[in-house]
């Protein structure tokens, strides 16, 4: 993904990211639910030096920060039982998320296909938690993030 200045930017899982940017992202995480913890006091919980944090804090991001004020398109694949789509649109709505457009396949085997394009400019959670807790609903059995605009 290019941004207006040209800088590129790349999806990367966790895993494979240097000690260094992991403990960035729980120091910013710290800052930012622990009002009025200063930097130095988070990069010494986190055992990370203040010019490592200062280095990369303004480089990355959690996926949910980005998405933030996004629209995100969810796949979803849920039994064919009376309610089971209207709880997932509950969650949704539950957390103040926009629901743009809703598109469901015919269902084959007892299952449907569904995918959710959700505004989430407003969203109370963070993306991946609402992804989290449409995966813990009942006849859900995918929930994916397939888009983001």
């Amino acid at each position: 993904m290019k941004k207006e200045n040209g800088q590129k930017f790349y999806l990367v899982s966790e895993d494979i990211l240097p000690e260094a940017i992991k403990k960035t992202i729980k120091v910013k995480e710290l800052l930012k639910h622990h009002q009025g913890q200063t930097i130095h006091e988070a990069v010494q919980k986190m055992d990370l030096s203040r010019s490592a944090y200062y280095k990369y804090k303004d480089h990355v991001f959690p996926f949910y920060e980005v998405s933030q004020g996004k629209i995100v398109t969810l796949a979803l694949l849920i039994y064919d039982q009376p309610g089971e789509l209207s709880q997932v649109l509950h969650a949704i709505a539950l957390h103040k998320g926009s629901i743009l457009t809703i598109n469901q396949g015919i269902p084959l085997q007892g299952m449907a296909d569904v995918s959710i394009s959700v505004e989430t400019k407003n969203l109370s959670i963070p993306v991946d938690e609402l992804v989290k807790r449409l995966r813990n609903l009942s006849g859900i059995t995918k929930v994916e993030i397939i888009g983001q605009a």
